[in-house]
């Protein structure tokens, strides 16, 4: 419990200036990978804050990894964004690296497998409507379990107006 209350000076400043170091590749490296380091996240996306999150602890809290080793460690997990990023053109990483939008209820019918699936209660679909100011499911035309968590509530009031199949493209049914 004592060496808990040792103060080295010397100890305190390399900390204090690790954490300015890493601070600062991180600001630089975010900013260089884009906005998307910041949007609502996939889980690669998930995967990448928490290494970044690890490397910072580390390089910041531990003598054995210098400066250089976060800043090199950190970037590298920045080109793996950026590549990964690049290649979600393809379909086939895409599919391994996102999830793909779930249709949770068509027009009034809620589709309860994939509420399932998606792992969403009824209480929260209702949530979600109320949010969307639905006061009858024959306003609704779909809700949409998106990529990122969110659900997404199509409505109307005009029986007449249908949802453009374009926008339903690659949501799962």
């Amino acid at each position: 419990m004592h060496k808990w209350f040792i103060y080295d000076e010397n100890e305190f400043i390399a900390i204090v200036l690790t954490a300015i170091g890493i601070y600062l590749a991180v600001i630089i490296f975010t900013r260089l990978a884009g906005k998307r380091s910041f949007s609502k996240m996939s889980s690669f996306d998930f995967a990448m804050t928490v290494a970044i999150g690890s490397m910072i602890a580390t390089t910041v809290l531990s003598s054995g990894v210098k400066l250089w080793d976060g800043i090199i460690g950190i970037g590298a997990v920045y080109i793996l964004q950026i590549g990964v990023a690049l290649l979600r053109r393809f379909k086939v990483v895409k599919k391994v690296v996102d999830n793909s939008p779930l249709l949770l209820m068509e027009g009034e019918n809620i589709l309860e497998d994939n509420l399932r699936k998606a792992r969403v209660s009824e209480a929260d679909l209702r949530s979600k409507l109320r949010e969307a100011n639905v006061l009858k499911f024959d306003q609704v035309r779909a809700v949409i379990f998106e990529t990122t968590g969110d659900i997404s509530v199509l409505h109307t009031d005009d029986p007449q107006v249908q949802i453009e199949e374009w926008l339903l493209k690659d949501v799962e049914r």
